[in-house]
């Protein structure tokens, strides 16, 4: 593999480069007009420009990006995360197309994003899912009959997307009745398709996910686990491993389960089994990501390991670079999402990066998609970095992230940095003691 296409932008651009320039592998950046002056358009040994600021017209575009992909010469596809990274037709197209398509199978990756399909593929595998709806829902009186047998309060759900947008909750007959049509429309709008399904909403509940990762060979192992659960509109805001929340046999038993998912599918390249855990450890699948994920700095950290590497390594043919056996946790990591948005409302807070100043010292890992004088425009989530902070203990890591956003100076914009200084002076966040509906009740 001598050169590669990275099909997405900013920080996560970035984590791909300086992995392949430590492999020696050459690197093309795609850019749109709003992205032409970002810092990874600069660091790729070469660029292209792939289309006008709206994601349609750029970062979306299958054909323009694998006709760049050609016509510069590269070899293989790294989707990042987001954009066209779990779409099965982008992976098929670079594949017919001659170029290596880094990541799981298509087939695969078509089959995790529909989540009534990958629930049914998980409770053959013998995965305990989330009591709920096993088919897509045709209408608001069979969603209302399905709630009902289940019992409020419930997730509704589109079956071909995740995240916030694909998701509501509703409490009682009268919001699922309001809301169905709605997250209907949303889900075409922004995924294609407007099949939606009902979950069982699981009370005081912790979001646990896997990071697991496959090769061709037929091998597949976990990298442990990275707890998820504070969040905002069911965004990510904080991951950090290990889950201060889980027993020793619970953590075992999650570890099992999510290699049974993964050989349920065959997988191969990098992966996450999210589940959903309850106030007893019981816990059950919520969907399997086909990507590398946004928090996979948190498991680098805590392992020792590059999952780009791994990723390029399976995607070249070759077996995972350890068994399970060689692979090992040491200390605590935790990662914090800085995004350029209004910290109590949560909307985007565009405009130009004046001043970006911080400190960086032992166990500060600050992946950055800005710097001082870029701009962060309104087409596209507003991360601008990643801060991933590490330690012996949970304690020191904690520690390092305070004394870090303590000394941060952002300016130009606003950022969701004083929510994290609240987090972190908040007495149940730091002794592990929080839900999925932390920053709802703090």
């Amino acid at each position: 593999m001598r050169r590669i296409l990275i099909a997405n932008r900013g920080e996560i651009a970035l984590r791909i480069i300086k992995t392949c320039e430590r492999m020696g592998i050459e690197t093309i950046a795609i850019y749109s007009d709003a992205d032409a002056g970002l810092p990874y358009v600069k660091a790729a040994t070469e660029a292209v420009r792939i289309g006008e600021p709206p994601v349609a017209k750029s970062y979306l575009q299958v054909e323009a990006i694998i006709d760049a992909a050609k016509k510069m010469g590269a070899d293989a596809i790294h989707p990042g995360y987001g954009f066209l990274s779990e779409n099965a037709e982008f992976a098929e197209t670079a594949r017919r197309e001659g170029l290596i398509f880094i990541g799981p199978e298509p087939s695969t990756i078509r089959l995790m994003g529909d989540k009534v399909a990958s629930r049914e593929t998980m409770e053959e595998a013998g995965v305990p899912v989330v009591p709920g709806s096993i088919a897509g829902i045709g209408t608001v009186e069979e969603a209302v009959e399905i709630a009902q047998s289940i019992g409020y309060p419930v997730m509704l759900k589109a079956s071909s997307g995740g995240g916030g947008i694909g998701m509501v909750k509703c409490s009682s007959k009268e919001d699922l009745e309001k809301s169905f049509t709605s997250v209907k429309s949303r889900a075409k709008a922004y995924f294609g398709s407007d099949g939606v399904f009902l979950e069982k909403f699981i009370e005081n509940a912790r979001h646990i996910e896997v990071q697991v990762f496959g090769d061709r060979q037929g091998n597949i192992v976990h990298l442990f686990e990275r707890d998820c659960s504070i969040q905002r509109r069911n965004q990510k805001v904080v991951e950090e491993s290990p889950s201060p929340f889980l027993s020793v046999g619970a953590r075992e038993k999650l570890f099992e389960t999510a290699v049974k998912a993964a050989e349920a599918v065959n997988y191969t390249n990098a992966g996450t089994i999210e589940f959903i855990f309850d106030e007893k450890e019981n816990f059950y699948f919520l969907e399997m990501n086909t990507r590398l994920q946004v928090e996979h700095p948190v498991t680098e950290e805590l392992t020792g390991l590059d999952l780009v590497e791994w990723q390029i390594r399976v995607a070249r043919g070759e077996e995972l670079p350890a068994p399970q056996s060689g692979i090992t946790a040491s200390g605590h990591a935790i990662e914090f999402r800085l995004y350029a948005e209004d910290p109590e409302k949560f909307l985007p807070s565009p405009g130009k990066i004046e001043v970006f100043s911080f400190a960086e010292g032992e166990g500060t890992r600050i992946d950055a998609g800005y710097g001082e004088g870029d701009s962060v425009t309104p087409f596209y989530d507003p991360m601008i970095a990643k801060c991933i902070f590490s330690g012996e203990s949970r304690s020191e890591a904690l520690s390092r992230a305070k004394k870090f956003f303590d000394g941060l100076q952002i300016t130009g914009i606003k950022t969701n940095a004083p929510l994290f200084r609240e987090i972190l002076e908040n007495r149940n966040f730091s002794e592990g003691n929080y839900t999925t509906a932390f920053l709802d009740n703090r």
